[in-house]
């Protein structure tokens, strides 16, 4: 899952947002140097991506794209599914996108002195360009994809596989409305939510 999901299987705690936003900057066991409630984001979000990352029905996305994408495929499905959460947001929240990816924004911005450099640099980038929300129109997928392709350390093609997401559309879709639902319920079960 890339960050749309990520930030709303936290669900309403700010230290979990904040860790689970944070998680890809923390390598091993720095995420001992937070707060226990953003210690636990991180360690929320290392669970999400293991659960992700070995489910069969990710499995099926994933193997579509790796002939063009090989290690890729991951990181692209993330995104894919990212997208189709925001596309059908009102599926999953009583709040509107808008309203919800305002207050991540603020959110995040509040608590900057948290951020490691590279959480920080990233979250002027998605805020200037309005990410989270871009997300829910395929040109905004487009502008992710090929934002990553430029920086990926080897050559990756992400910046074609918008032309996968389209000409496999329900495909994808239907994976993800296969899957979203049974990983919130994983993630209800670890953060104590029945």
């Amino acid at each position: 899952m890339n960050f749309l999901s990520h930030l709303f299987l936290s669900g309403d705690s700010e230290g979990l947002l904040i860790g689970n936003f944070i998680a890809d900057s923390v390598k091993g066991s720095d995420y001992k140097n937070y707060s226990p409630e953003i210690q636990e984001g991180i360690l929320l979000h290392r669970k999400i991506d293991t659960f992700t990352d070995t489910h069969p029905v990710v499995e099926e996305s994933k193997q579509r794209l790796r002939p063009a994408y090989r290690k890729y495929a991951s990181v692209i499905v993330d995104v894919y599914y990212d997208h189709y959460l925001a596309a059908n947001w009102h599926q999953y929240s009583n709040e509107t996108l808008s309203e919800y990816v305002r207050k991540i924004y603020s959110l995040i911005q509040r608590n900057e002195e948290l951020l490691p450099l590279k959480s920080a640099h990233f979250t002027k980038y998605m805020v200037r360009y309005n990410i989270l929300e871009a997300y829910a129109k395929l040109e905004g997928i487009d502008r992710v994809l090929q934002g990553m392709a430029g920086r990926a350390k080897f050559q990756s093609n992400m910046e074609l596989a918008i032309k996968d997401l389209e000409e496999h559309y329900s495909l994808f879709e239907n994976e993800f409305k296969r899957f979203f639902p049974e990983l919130q319920k994983f993630v209800n079960a670890e953060i104590g939510i029945r």
